[in-house]
């Protein structure tokens, strides 16, 4: 659940960007960018915190940041222009590691599911 835990801090980190690099309102696509991609990089990674035995298709939201991701290099390297300035810098950097930590699986800090019941086993047979 860590790379669920890095990627809310990543999605509040981008909805503070355009304050703490001062590019509000000048480049309106730019704020407007960063805002809906950070609300939705939240959204998504606490929807796939949350075990819904209902709709468990729900855990596997933090898969659809990857779009987001892709979003935010591609909008940062081909809108950003050259030199680019330090708001669309950001947004390809926090895009990267997005990258990286969308794909950790959600039990990523535990051992295989294998593993976990050949331990129950184990453990009820004593």
């Amino acid at each position: 659940m860590w790379g669920r835990v890095v990627e809310v801090m990543l999605g509040c980190w981008l909805v503070l960007s355009p304050f703490l690099f001062g590019h509000y309102p000048a480049p309106r696509p730019l704020w407007t960018s960063d805002l809906v991609c950070g609300g939705a990089i939240v959204l998504l990674a606490l929807v796939s915190f949350w075990w819904w035995p209902i709709a468990r298709f729900l855990r596997y939201a933090h898969v659809l940041i990857l779009g987001v991701a892709f979003w935010l290099i591609g909008f940062g390297y081909f809108y950003g222009g050259y030199p680019a300035s330090a708001g669309y810098q950001n947004d390809i950097f926090v895009g990267l590691i997005l990258l990286l930590t969308a794909i950790i699986p959600n039990e990523a800090s535990q051992p295989p599911p294998s593993w976990r019941r050949h331990y129950q086993r184990q453990t009820t047979a004593r």
